[in-house]
């Protein structure tokens, strides 16, 4: 009787009315995502400025809303806060030696008292009523627009900049350091740009999240690594199983945000299913580590099965 009536109070017609929601969610995050693939993925950096930086975005957003700063405006000197947050970190481990994730953590770890410096307090609200947004919660649909036009013009670019010899030097270090260095790369400074390029996009998406829901928070960014990390692979697993070897850089780059949106989906599925918010990070947590083995289930399991035919036909022979 109580499954029935659990059954009975889920209304198709909520989960229906959230999806713009979770897919404008998915989205604004996807840019996000995209930073997060340059360092996981080409740079093979384990980055955790990510936190940091993605509220930092917000919250210097928002407040240089409230100050009169026109919102796009607002938006590029957060873009600037978020590249300075990668350069930070990049600094501390090409000059001074501290492992990568440590960087980013120490990083991660000044930017709190940063955020909370620049916001005053914990949060801060910014009223669409007054003042001109570039995304709001109040039109979801022109929100989904603006950032799809977001999310093109960023993978046009990236897709440009890494075809260019700085960009293709970047690739070069993630994939092979020693031999980037021996090419003449200096992979100091390919990482430096890698970590500001990487979190001048987590900090745009920051920005836009702020405006979006309205308020920026200092908690706003926790577990952006996750979500980040979550859309990546979600994306390049959804996107190998569609298109196999067709996939190229740009439509990798268009997975990842194809894999944010998805995430978000999936959580407005559980939220509409009533589960516990407080398991959203272990459901998270879950997802990741499903997609995370399914390449490897599949490569292990296709290995078996060629070396169980190569033993066959010994056999045979």
């Amino acid at each position: 009787m109580d499954i029935l009536t659990y059954f009975s109070s889920l209304n198709p017609l909520n989960l229906l009315s959230s999806l713009p929601g979770n897919i404008a969610q998915g989205i604004i995050w996807g840019i996000m995502a995209l930073g997060v693939f340059i360092t996981f993925r080409l740079l093979d950096f384990a980055d955790m400025t990510v936190d940091g930086s993605f509220a930092a975005g917000g919250a210097v957003t928002v407040m240089l809303i409230l100050a009169g700063v026109p919102a796009p405006v607002a938006l590029l000197i957060a873009v600037a806060a978020g590249v300075l947050a990668g350069l930070v970190t990049g600094l501390l481990h090409t000059v001074f030696g501290i492992p990568g994730i440590l960087a980013g953590i120490l990083t991660q770890i000044s930017l709190w008292s940063i955020n909370l410096l620049v916001l005053s307090g914990a949060n801060k609200a910014v009223n669409v009523d007054k003042y001109t947004l570039i995304v709001s919660l109040r039109n979801v649909s022109s929100s989904i627009i603006t950032a799809l036009i977001f999310v093109a013009v960023l993978i046009c670019l990236l897709y440009w900049y890494f075809g260019t010899e700085q960009g293709s030097a970047i690739r070069a270090t993630g994939a092979n350091p020693h031999m980037a260095k021996a090419q003449g790369i200096n992979i100091d400074t390919m990482k430096v740009l890698a970590l500001c390029l990487s979190n001048g996009l987590v900090a745009l998406s920051g920005g836009l999240m702020s405006q979006y829901q309205g308020f920026a928070d200092i908690k706003m960014g926790q577990g952006s690594i996750v979500i980040g990390l979550a859309a990546v692979i979600i994306g390049e697993v959804l996107g190998e199983a569609l298109l196999s070897k067709r996939m190229n850089f740009s439509i990798r780059l268009v997975f990842v945000v194809v894999g944010s949106v998805i995430y978000y989906l999936v959580i407005g599925l559980v939220m509409w299913l009533k589960m516990p918010t407080d398991l959203l990070k272990l459901l998270t947590a879950v997802i990741v580590a499903i997609f995370l083995a399914v390449p490897y289930l599949r490569a292990k399991s296709r290995n078996s099965f060629a070396l169980a035919g190569k033993r066959g036909s010994r056999t045979n022979a």
